[in-house]
């Protein structure tokens, strides 16, 4: 099978892997959950990036600009597969959290956990993102702006606006 034509730095390639991975790791891990689909929609990011570094334009946007929209794109297709197929993913999937002290205390923040994902997942679709990219990637606004074609200042207003909104849901348990 024939992927690429010209040369690739395979150094500076690793460099890029080892530096985005984790973000891009992350953001699948928020939008989610499950490890091993995570794992998998990260691989074929990079698989996505090492086949088409050659359409990589710097004048057009960063690297990791570049990235995240591959890594949107091959969520996007993945939702659409699994809707077309029935399956979902449990919170139970997540990673565990780090060394709970006691059992009690690791059934209180399993059901905040289940509760704050129920009113993430009943946000819209935009708000869902950037929850995503700021909390899950741990981006700044100015990298989520320029992934997202929104303004720095639009991205930071949103976010408020969002926060707020699951905030007061967090606090009426009105997530549905």
């Amino acid at each position: 099978m024939h992927t690429e034509t010209l040369p690739v730095d395979w150094e500076s390639f690793a460099q890029v892997y080892h530096r985005h991975m984790p973000c891009v790791y992350r953001y699948f891990v928020s939008r989610v959950g499950n490890r091993q689909q995570c794992e998998d929609l990260t691989s074929a990011v990079f698989e996505k990036a090492l086949r088409g570094l050659r359409t990589y334009c710097p004048e057009r946007g960063s690297l990791e600009a570049w990235l995240f929209g591959i890594a949107r794109r091959v969520l996007a297709e993945d939702t659409r597969r699994h809707r077309k197929q029935g399956t979902s993913v449990s919170l139970q999937e997540l990673p565990p959290l780090p060394d709970p002290t006691t059992p009690e205390r690791e059934l209180l923040d399993r059901k905040q956990r289940e509760t704050l994902e129920r009113c993430v997942r009943s946000l819209p679709e935009r708000e869902q993102e950037l929850i995503a990219l700021k909390f899950g990637a741990r981006l700044t606004n100015r990298r989520i702006a320029q992934i997202t074609d929104l303004s720095e200042s639009n991205v930071g207003t949103l976010l408020y606006r969002t926060v707020r909104k699951l905030r007061d849901q967090l606090k009426g348990r009105d997530c549905k």
